[in-house]
């Protein structure tokens, strides 16, 4: 059945999109905010709005309980989770299905069998995609620790089976760090996700982190290229870009069929991200894990396809089949995204939540701003940083990053610190033009390259 109410169950610029898109096939929508949010963009923009909670997200956000209840009461008879809070939870999702609404994304028994790392990885083998060489499942022991680390091979990272956003990984240089190492990543685990699961993975040295975007409808799926997102300070993105300019064609071929072969060998719905490590030294690439939601970074894909990523994911959630077929799907140009966030890079990106006094955006040919901003609105300090993304597309990367470095000009945020210094002195870098980068090139690079302090 085609989606007539949508309840959107998540905040600042998801909510926001998410809540364009709906309007956009003409899906009425209900905005759930924590009451901290009244105020906010998504809010005012919704058909209507229902309050679920105080500031604190554990008491709003992540109340499953008050997110179904809200649906129930305004009449919706679909959620959109957008990403991070709820949107890899299984259980949520389950309740969500058990309560007659649709969960817009994959099934809850999808997410859960691929947001446990682990069975994922397990998944991707059994499907013939690549992995780094690792554990074979759960660790539950020192001993056992030991000895499939010694096989894999020095050094390991011992990492939280149902971690994410970086979080819950250690790196053991050898036997006498894995014994400590082991105990910490499995106490931090059970801390942070309630579940004390931790596995081991080959540490690939100064790799490019490249992901996939899939969309799939529980019977078919297409991929929509790579994206590049390489450039994280710690294990958090903060630049994207599609398509990859260090993947071959023939790379890019085999990188994305195996990406479509484990997302259809599990009947994938929705959309969804398989993120690789690539090895520039060999030309290899490895599996690591599966988002079982919309990205943060999911407009570049947009802006080099063409396809409006959470517009086709409203449509399968509603029941249509995927109304793409592989061969429409093409790349054209070149798309780059800076997350800027509410952070002084002068000082340590210590969070900068305040008072948004001026707000000016650039706009013009493949310039792109999402956000949740609009003059005189309060940054709250409770959330995540993220104000909003600047992405550019053009016909080559040279020139999508001198129009980042002009779009960044004329993007003014006044009232609060954000990271737009530290996107300015990224597209001036000279190793960051020549795409000379890996995952473990920023935090060095920052040291290095002091940001200073916005005048």
């Amino acid at each position: 059945m085609p989606i007539r109410k949508l309840l959107v169950a998540n905040r600042g610029e998801i909510a926001v999109r998410v809540v364009r898109a709906a309007q956009s096939l003409g899906i009425s929508t209900v905005q759930a905010h924590s009451s901290a949010d009244a105020a906010s963009l998504a809010v005012q923009m919704a058909d209507e709005a229902v309050e679920i909670g105080p500031p604190h997200a554990a008491k709003s956000y992540l109340n499953g309980t008050a997110i179904v209840a809200a649906a129930q009461h305004t009449g919706a008879d679909a959620i959109h989770p957008g990403y991070g809070f709820l949107s890899e939870n299984a259980g949520f999702a389950a309740a969500v299905e058990a309560a007659g609404i649709t969960f817009v994304g994959p099934r809850s028994e999808t997410i859960a069998m691929l947001g446990d790392k682990a069975t994922a990885r397990s998944a991707a083998e059994a499907a013939g995609v690549p992995t780094v060489p690792g554990s074979d499942g759960i660790i539950t022991d020192a001993d056992a620790a030991a000895d499939q680390a010694a096989a894999i091979g020095y050094p390991v990272m011992i990492k939280a089976s149902a971690g994410g956003g970086g979080r819950g990984i250690k790196v053991a240089a050898g036997p006498e760090a894995l014994t400590v190492l082991l105990q910490q990543a499995q106490t931090e685990a059970r801390a942070a996700f309630g579940d004390d699961g931790v596995y081991l993975e080959k540490l690939i040295e100064r790799p490019r982190h490249v992901e996939v975007q899939v969309l799939g409808d529980g019977r078919d799926v297409v991929h929509c290229f790579e994206r590049e997102c390489s450039l994280q300070r710690r294990r958090q993105k903060v630049w994207e870009e599609a398509p990859s300019v260090a993947i071959s064609d023939d790379t890019r071929a085999a990188l994305c069929a195996s990406a479509v072969n484990l997302a259809r060998s599990v009947g994938y719905r929705g959309a969804g991200t398989l993120e690789f490590l690539y090895d520039d030294s060999t030309g290899a690439y490895y599996f690591i894990e599966m988002n079982t939601r919309i990205q943060v970074e999911h407009p570049v894909t947009e802006m080099v396809t063409g396809i409006d990523l959470v517009a086709e994911t409203l449509a399968i959630a509603g029941g249509k089949p995927l109304s793409l077929r592989q061969s429409d799907i093409r790349l054209e140009g070149h798309a780059i995204e800076c997350r800027i966030n509410a952070e002084d890079p002068s000082n340590n990106f210590m969070p900068a939540p305040g008072h948004i006094a001026v707000l000016s955006v650039p706009s013009g040919a493949g310039i792109r701003f999402d956000s949740l901003l609009y003059e005189g609105y309060d940054v709250p300090p409770f959330y995540d940083s993220l104000l909003g993304k600047l992405i550019v597309k053009a016909d080559n990367r040279d020139a999508a990053i001198a129009r980042v470095g002009e779009a960044l000009a004329a993007l003014v945020i006044d009232g609060v610190k954000t990271t737009i210094p530290l996107h300015k002195a990224l597209a001036r870098d000279a190793d960051v033009r020549a795409a000379k980068v890996h995952t473990q090139f920023l935090e060095p690079w920052l040291e290095a390259n002091p940001i200073p302090e916005e005048s």
